[in-house]
């Protein structure tokens, strides 16, 4: 039987796999920032208090999360078992063959690097190999990407121009038209590209730092 405190504590775990506060995932997901703060956990005449299926489930797809993974965090330990998410070094991502047109991973050339389960099937890791991203990304740092996750504006994005130029970027703005990317160092000027040269977007959801 389920307990008022796994469930809560699952979502506690979901904010940290993502690296966010509780009231961090809750306005990550729409909701009012106190959604999942630790005084909305009981009413005010002392009994506990459940979360909303309606707020889980933005929980879950603000942070690109399964339902079966969510189920893992519920459990006692919540660790959830690594499995071989495929790894290239950033330099190589704009080559051809790493990637479908739709920005999953396919072909040959890949490594492996261990990770805790992540919802999306089809991440993949990509090892930073310059000094362009300081002081978000340095050199050697490994960042996970996750083409099934949705974006929104204010994430962090790897970005593929239909002319193979790979880059990582905050996406400020989405239009029918365009997509504005903010550089994530300011030495680095902001980037405005219509959508049809746009070849995909893909949402990073962890980085090692």
């Amino acid at each position: 039987m389920l307990t008022h405190a796994q469930i809560w504590t699952a979502l506690d775990r979901l904010a940290a796999r993502a690296e966010m506060s509780a009231s961090g995932l809750a306005k990550k997901a729409g909701l009012d920032p106190t959604t999942f703060n630790r005084s909305k956990r009981i009413t005010p005449d002392g009994r506990a208090r459940w979360p909303s299926t309606e707020s889980v489930a933005k929980a879950l797809a603000a942070t690109g999360t399964t339902i079966d993974t969510f189920v893992d965090l519920i459990q006692d330990s919540g660790r959830i078992a690594p499995r071989a998410v495929p790894l290239i070094g950033f330099a190589e991502a704009g080559a051809g063959g790493f990637f479908d047109d739709g920005g999953f991973p396919v072909g040959k050339g890949w490594d492996e690097i261990a990770f805790p389960a992540v919802a999306d099937e089809h991440a993949y890791a990509l090892e930073i190999s310059g000094d362009s991203m300081q002081p978000a990304y340095r050199r050697g740092d490994v960042i996970v990407v996750s083409p099934g996750a949705p974006v929104r504006r204010g994430d962090r994005v790897v970005v593929k121009s239909r002319d193979g130029e790979v880059t990582v970027k905050e996406l400020k703005r989405k239009t029918a038209k365009s997509i504005e990317l903010q550089s994530l160092n300011p030495a680095h000027p902001n980037r405005t590209l219509p959508l049809k040269d746009v070849l995909w977007m893909a949402r990073i959801v962890w980085a090692s730092q």
